[in-house]
């Protein structure tokens, strides 16, 4: 175990060095990767400040069924028994014509010219709150719901105040696969960058490699320095990503505060939390170590 260690301690200041002899070339390097890693991580960063907002709020679909303007009363009434067997778990308000009427008068500020109509414009109505939708995926079968009553007698429209929030989470879940596809296409952008980063390393330090081989060092051995040379090119350029995206967010803020405002809201955008950060930097050293044990495979066996 002791030499184990050994090895990879000795591989790890082999990688250090090599990061000291080209410091330019490495920070550039970091550069070139952390510009193809910002982007998802931006896109992650937005989507997880997104989604709590999205699950909070209230998923339970609001019906409101309206009558035709010329049902008598008893057929407005006795429609309470139908909708009741449509959805059983629900809360049933009936709203008389009367009182839609007083509540727009008292609301809108409109009696005037509501009293200059002559007579009540408004049908009676039904608001049926439903309970059972936990998440908003599950309330895909509030469009069959709407549909069935709609088709109920004396029944002129259906309204479904809460569909909203099933488009907000389609809206998600597409921004969700983009992303994905994003950052699967960047992160074999960021394989390749460090696989030709690497490949110079392996064919300046050729010769070395070489004597290397003649005094009986293994391929692990030799193939260790390069390795951990990736899995830093990768760590280092995901910290200045996240860096990046982080510094970012201050001037967003701004702009998104003046939006939030018309809305009566304070919602800002805040940087990850401590574990997907991790994750992420674990994710891009993971990239880094890829790319650098593809060119260390291809290109050592060349020198064979």
């Amino acid at each position: 175990m002791s030499v184990w260690l050994r090895h990879h301690f000795a591989a790890l200041g082999g990688a250090f060095a090599t990061l000291r002899r080209a410091p330019g070339s490495f920070l550039f390097n970091i550069l070139v990767v952390a510009i193809a890693l910002a982007l998802p991580f931006a896109g992650l960063t937005v989507l997880e400040n997104v989604r709590p907002m999205s699950e909070q709020l209230s998923v339970d679909p609001e019906l409101s069924v309206f009558m035709q303007p010329d049902a008598p009363r008893e057929q407005s009434a006795a429609l309470a028994s139908s909708l009741r067997a449509i959805v059983k778990d629900a809360k049933i308000v009936f709203v008389p014509r009367e009182k839609a009427l007083d509540t727009l008068n008292d609301k809108s500020g409109l009696a005037d010219v509501v009293a200059t109509l002559g007579e009540n414009p408004l049908p009676d109505s039904y608001v049926i709150k439903l309970n059972a939708f936990q998440s908003a995926a599950e309330g895909a079968a509030i469009d069959d719901i709407a549909e069935r009553m709609r088709a109920l007698p004396g029944v002129q429209a259906v309204q479904v105040d809460s569909a909203w929030v099933k488009r907000l989470a389609a809206l998600l879940g597409v921004l969700r696969l983009a992303l994905l596809l994003l950052a699967a296409t960047l992160g074999t952008v960021v394989v390749a960058v460090i696989f030709n980063t690497i490949r110079l390393q392996v064919l300046t330090q050729r010769e070395e490699i070489l004597v290397s081989r003649l005094i009986g060092a293994t391929d692990s051995y030799i193939q260790r320095p390069f390795y951990y040379t990736g899995a830093l090119l990768g760590l280092g350029a995901g910290a200045v990503a996240l860096g990046a995206v982080a510094l970012a967010l201050r001037p967003l803020n701004t702009a998104i505060a003046e939006f939030a405002r018309l809305y009566a809201s304070e919602f800002q955008l805040a940087p990850l939390d401590p574990l997907p950060m991790a994750l992420l930097l674990a994710l891009s050293a993971g990239l880094g170590l890829a790319g650098a044990v593809l060119s260390v495979q291809r290109h050592l066996a060349r020198l064979n």
